[in-house]
């Protein structure tokens, strides 16, 4: 079985792509989903969460989100104390995911931050969806209903696009212009392909 990564900046429609590849019934494993459903319910990271943000972090209603972006936002220490708890948590339910799955030819893990959890390492190829930063700012703000100052701050937080095309085994471009759907079915044969010739 192949293992490919699947990322791409913010507005950048990877969500849209994975979605594309599972109508081919190809197993898709969405990493950022995943996660915040652990962060509800593992009780390693609850422990975790409690001990950084305090026991009432966690509400009758579930963990207060916005009150960890709040504490989280601009210090790095917090956040990479954060991660070391999520992203192995993430990595161990998605080594549980692969056995339920094992008998595909190739299954996608869509991540935001596949890079920087370095989740790619743990997987045969990458994907990264592309398209132009003036779209994707266009397509967050309609979306989300935010500000254009407020999408940047996010893209910024990000690793940089041109990073993330040079760490990619394969690009999809998602500029409007190029048709998605060929992109996505001249690679589905190809992961095929590699995954018959047991090469990865």
């Amino acid at each position: 079985m192949v293992k490919v990564g699947l990322t791409g900046g913010i507005g950048s429609g990877k969500s849209f792509v994975a979605a594309l590849f599972a109508e081919f019934g190809v197993p898709v494993y969405q990493a950022d989903i995943e996660a915040k459903m652990l962060i509800e319910v593992d009780p390693d990271i609850v422990k975790a969460y409690k001990s950084f943000f305090g026991n009432d972090i966690y509400t009758p209603l579930g963990l207060n989100r916005k009150q960890v972006a709040t504490l989280v936002f601009g210090d790095q220490e917090l956040l990479k104390r954060v991660n070391q708890v999520v992203h192995p948590a993430v990595a161990r339910h998605f080594d549980e995911w692969l056995v339920q799955h094992k008998d595909a030819s190739y299954v996608i893990h869509e991540a935001a931050i596949l890079f920087e959890s370095k989740s790619n390492e743990r997987m045969d190829r990458v994907i990264t969806v592309s398209a132009p930063e003036s779209i994707r700012m266009a397509r967050v703000m309609e979306r989300d209903g935010v500000s254009e100052e407020a999408v940047k701050l996010r893209m910024n937080n990000q690793m940089k696009e041109e990073e993330r095309l040079a760490k990619a085994d394969y690009v999809i471009l998602n500029d409007e212009l190029q048709l998605l759907l060929p992109q996505v079915v001249e690679l589905h044969h190809k992961l095929i392909e590699l995954s018959k010739s047991k090469q990865f």
